[in-house]
């Protein structure tokens, strides 16, 4: 198919080009051999008028104007995958969709775990790849490359669509023979104790460490940072440590470890989960599908906050 005298189908090839920015990795996904990708990015230089990447020593660049394509070229090609090859009608029991998700462990085990349970039931071949959240999350999510984000608040993208799934508070979990507190912990007990963190990515961002440190003035004695939620509880077991964690975790955990949970001796603001979708995704049926399959699992995880 052509406009204005483009093969539209070149447009694949640039987004990819555009994206790997090396004509050996790009010829791999476009399953093309290294010559013939070299003559897709000619012909697509021919009718930009532009080089679009130029080697700058070992390494091609994007010149200013392919940086003003790249955003405009992914956004055609999500809208045609959405409006064109999604059906308007689908039947979820033979639907064969994969979808592909950033979301936390804590996320997995508090919610999607029993999404996950219930679609198997309702459309058994749909199947699922979760991603733990990192440095380039928010990148794969605009470039259509995950289906759904299930983030904080502080990762929402003003320019794609989302929706608040439900409000966590933070509790305190220690071991059961854990000498040092009692029923309840005072702040100064809080700061005296080792803690138990998480960090994530590259820059190890820890779970409430910039709060803690704007609001008094003081570090929590880290003495073990781990990288995802559901160690948390295991790692304080046999130790005088305490960890932070979200509430429903920490109840899911009480039920088969020997912990204590304990009120924050501080007021720790509540924690807003939402989920997020490229825009191209709205009207997709499945992907609401989805959507709504997800929003139906969350009443039932709606419990009193703990005291």
């Amino acid at each position: 198919m052509r406009f204005n005298h483009l093969d539209l189908n070149l447009l694949v090839a640039l987004d990819i080009l555009l994206e790997e920015q090396n004509i050996t990795r790009a010829a791999e996904r476009l399953h093309m051999t290294q010559s013939a990708t070299s003559g897709v990015l000619g012909r697509l230089r021919s009718y930009f008028e532009d080089e679009l990447l130029v080697q700058v020593g070992r390494k091609m660049q994007p010149t200013p104007y392919a940086l003003e394509l790249m955003e405009p070229v992914r956004d055609v090609l999500l809208k045609i995958r959405s409006s064109i090859t999604s059906k308007p009608a689908f039947d979820p029991s033979t639907s064969k969709r994969h979808f592909r998700l950033v979301t936390s462990d804590y996320l997995i085990s508090v919610l999607l775990a029993q999404v996950i349970e219930k679609i198997s039931q309702e459309a058994p071949f749909i199947t699922f790849e979760m991603l733990g959240p990192g440095d380039n999350s928010s990148e794969l999510l605009v470039r259509g490359e995950v289906d759904l984000m299930i983030v904080p608040e502080r990762y929402v993208l003003e320019d794609h669509p989302s929706q608040l799934l439900f409000e966590e508070e933070h509790v305190c979990a220690v071991w059961n023979g854990n000498t040092q507190v009692g029923d309840s912990l005072t702040l100064e007990q809080y700061i005296n104790l080792g803690h138990v963190s998480v960090g994530f990515g590259r820059t190890r961002h820890m779970s409430i460490e910039e709060w803690f440190m704007n609001q008094y003035g003081v570090s929590r004695r880290l003495e073990v940072i781990t990288n995802d939620f559901n160690t948390l509880p295991q790692l304080v077991i046999g130790t005088q440590r305490v960890a932070t964690m979200h509430g429903r975790l920490a109840r899911l955990y009480a039920k088969h470890l020997p912990l204590r949970i304990l009120p924050t001796p501080v007021k720790i603001p509540l924690m807003r989960e939402f989920m997020l979708w490229h825009r191209t995704m709205d009207g997709d049926p499945m992907h609401r599908w989805l959507r709504e399959q997800i929003g139906g699992i969350i009443q039932g995880l709606e419990q009193p906050l703990a005291a």
